[in-house]
């Protein structure tokens, strides 16, 4: 009787053709769709980071031309307006119009005639991850050096950096403000926190809960792109990344990154890392929000998040996984009791107090409540529903690729709060608007409020107040 042909070289050649045409694969197959990485690489480390770093120039080109395709990126402060920590706030709409068009002109069409003509400004369409086939975090240079300088640790990558101009981004180092301590301000001390300063600077101010938990939030662990494996994106083995290399001081210095959850890679987000300010009064967590803790979503970032949704990677490369019971609970205990920036012309309801309000941030105000329909989505105290909303925005454009990013449609996003909003650019979850007054433009575009420019400017005056 003859005995079967093993089934072993079938197993082999399926697994090379689904992972072919990722990095480091030899194989000349074009790759099956998969929504697994690779886990075994083929080709040499050195060999693929001297590939990747060759072809950085021509990838950064390629987003430079679109951000000044889409933007006036220009360094242009507003008169006497910063953030909390001192940082000029960016004035102007930045994103660029279809020629021959005004901004009422554009108002007054319908989103069938916007989509017909191709003319959605293009700073209101998706925007694409500096290198949106790679994928991954990303550092603005200043955190790189800063935390370099700290700790020896690298996050520069080989193969990209970050995109948008420094002037466009929050605060660095921001504030720190705590619920549990309002009386102290900024914690902080203007320095960038991280694990060689954390202790003298909280020593005394958290409990040893709180204490801990700020300190694994300090502490590095690996990730889909800094870690010790060949399919890394730092030239030397990393320890990783830290949870406050993104929340910089439990705030956020703008890095981006994919969403895990969306395949295939095309059809995946860019996110713009929001604020951890005012987690407490949160209740949705991660890019489809499908979390309901802060605890929940602590987890989920060191387990998944981390790794592009992938655990067999996160496996591969390093899963740190937290104890729930200690390690969770102290993480989310710290994030807990960080809170807005101070916003003296609010009273204890959230909406501005007469006596100290200007007559234009007033006139905002009953915008915000009312034309605008801003409130219908942003409540006060905290201007937050807890809820997620689908603005449709594929109403007013047809799907296309956009460097590597298949725009198509958002789908449900989340409703952040606004308060302390001038402190947290560029806005939208992909950082698409970069000032205040593009995000104006952008929901009159979206809701057809069909303001005035004089309303517009009264609505950016309430929104620098919260």
């Amino acid at each position: 009787m003859k005995r079967k042909r093993p089934l072993i070289g079938v197993f082999l050649v399926c697994t090379v053709l689904i992972t072919a045409a990722a990095p480091g694969i030899a194989c000349g197959a074009e790759k099956a769709a998969s929504s697994y990485a690779p886990v075994v690489i083929t080709k040499p480390f050195s060999e693929s980071m001297a590939v990747m770093k060759d072809e950085k120039s021509d990838v950064m080109k390629r987003q430079e031309k679109l951000l000044d395709q889409r933007y006036d990126l220009s360094n242009r402060p507003a008169k006497d307006v910063t953030m909390s920590g001192g940082k000029p706030v960016q004035e102007g709409v930045r994103a660029k119009l279809p020629k021959g068009i005004t901004w009422q002109e554009l108002g007054n069409m319908s989103p069938e005639e916007i989509r017909q003509k191709g003319l959605f400004p293009q700073g209101f369409m998706p925007l694409p991850h500096p290198h949106h086939s790679e994928g991954g975090m990303v550092f603005p240079v200043f955190h790189i050096q800063e935390i370099k300088k700290q700790t020896g640790r690298d996050l520069t990558r080989f193969d990209l950096d970050f995109d948008l101009p420094d002037h466009l981004l929050p605060d660095f180092p921001p504030p720190i403000y705590l619920t549990t301590r309002p009386d102290l301000g900024d914690v902080s001390q203007g320095k960038v926190v991280t694990t060689d300063n954390f202790f003298e600077l909280f020593n005394g101010i958290l409990n040893p809960k709180q204490l801990e938990g700020l300190r694994l939030l300090l502490t590095p662990f690996p990730q889909q792109q800094f870690n010790a494996t060949e399919d890394r994106r730092s030239a030397k083995p990393s320890l990783g990344v830290t949870c406050f290399d993104c929340h910089v001081n439990g705030h956020t210095n703008a890095a981006t990154h994919l969403v895990g959850d969306i395949r295939p890679q095309k059809f995946r987000h860019r996110i713009d890392t929001p604020s951890l300010r005012g987690v407490n009064i949160q209740r949705l967590f991660g890019s489809q929000r499908g979390l309901k803790s802060v605890e929940d979503f602590t987890e989920f970032e060191q387990r998944a998040a981390y790794f592009d949704g992938d655990p067999v990677i996160a496996t591969k490369k390093g899963v740190n996984v937290l104890e729930r019971g200690s390690q969770a609970h102290f993480m989310g205990e710290f994030q807990n009791i960080l809170d807005f920036p101070p916003a003296p012309k609010l009273n204890i309801y959230g909406k501005l107090d007469k006596a100290k309000a200007t007559q234009l941030e007033k006139q905002g105000e009953a915008l915000f409540l009312g034309k605008a329909k801003c409130m219908v989505c942003h409540p006060a105290p905290y201007y937050t529903d807890n809820m997620m909303h689908n603005l449709k925005t594929e109403r007013f454009y047809k799907p296309q690729m956009i460097n590597g990013r298949m725009a198509s449609a958002d789908g449900p996003i989340k409703t952040f709060p606004l308060r302390g909003i001038k402190d947290s650019p560029p806005y939208l979850h992909d950082g698409r608007l970069l000032t205040l007054e593009d995000t104006i433009e952008f929901f009159n575009l979206i809701q057809k409020l069909k303001l005035t420019e004089d309303e517009k400017k009264a609505l950016v005056a309430f929104l620098r107040a919260l």
